[in-house]
């Protein structure tokens, strides 16, 4: 079964869509919403944050949050799995670290990072939690002389986004990212760290950073229990 928070969103998300919330109503409190769906207010929190940075509410500054609708994404606003862990500071999610350092890269992913078989790469591997459970297996890898020099070594949370500290330390640009999607089933220790029951699969989720003359600079995998998350995206049709 899905977070208690999750549950919340598509709840909420289903309400808008519907009507129930019309775009420039005021969605319900806090308050409110704790007491109707009989959640805490972690629960609730977290619930306005998705639907806040997947642009179905906005929030106004002592006034609440307003609806404004199922969000028509252009290119540089679609939820793209993994955006998020490139550009906030990881201080602000809830988690913990399960590995920083050195070690063999995996075949994809040395692939996607231009290195040879059986090479080695610099991982910051963390577990995201939401309302108390595990929602979210991330990995962010960069060559070695990239992770030279940078706070990346350390264990503790970075305070800078990760694009952002690295364009500072190592004045490397991000300029975009090839983004692949495959469903596999869990490893024994994934399904264990992620909550996840027997027989559901994962979406692994693999971003290659690249600058704008196609080098790659780091590659960021997102692994998402696949009865959790929805990915969805929009495009124009010509």
């Amino acid at each position: 079964m899905p977070p208690k928070y999750a549950q919340l969103v598509h709840t909420l998300q289903r309400r808008i869509e519907s009507g129930d919330y019309p775009p420039g109503t005021l969605l319900p409190s806090e308050a409110q919403l704790i007491h109707e769906f009989s959640v805490s207010r972690p629960t609730v929190v977290a619930a306005l944050r998705v639907l806040r940075e997947q642009g179905w509410i906005e929030s106004q500054q002592g006034k609440g949050r307003f609806v404004r609708g199922r969000p028509a994404r252009t290119s540089h606003e679609q939820n793209r799995p993994g955006q998020a862990y490139l550009t906030t500071p990881e201080t602000e999610f809830t988690g913990e670290a399960l590995e920083v350092g050195t070690v063999a890269v995996p075949n994809r992913v040395g692939a996607l990072l231009g290195l040879e078989p059986k090479s080695k790469a610099f991982v910051r591997r963390r577990l995201i939690t939401r309302d108390g459970e595990p929602t979210d297996l991330v990995a962010l890898w960069v060559p070695l002389e990239l992770s030279e020099g940078t706070d990346l070594t350390s264990g503790e949370p970075l305070r800078q986004g990760f694009r952002e500290h690295l364009q500072a330390r190592k004045g490397v640009r991000f300029d975009h990212i090839v983004e692949q999607i495959t469903a596999r089933m869990p490893s024994a220790d994934e399904a264990k760290r992620l909550a996840m029951p027997k027989n559901i699969p994962l979406l692994a989720v693999f971003g290659a950073v690249r600058d704008a003359a196609g080098q790659p600079l780091a590659v960021i995998e997102v692994l998402l229990p696949a009865d959790r998350h929805e990915l969805e995206d929009a495009y124009p049709v010509s």
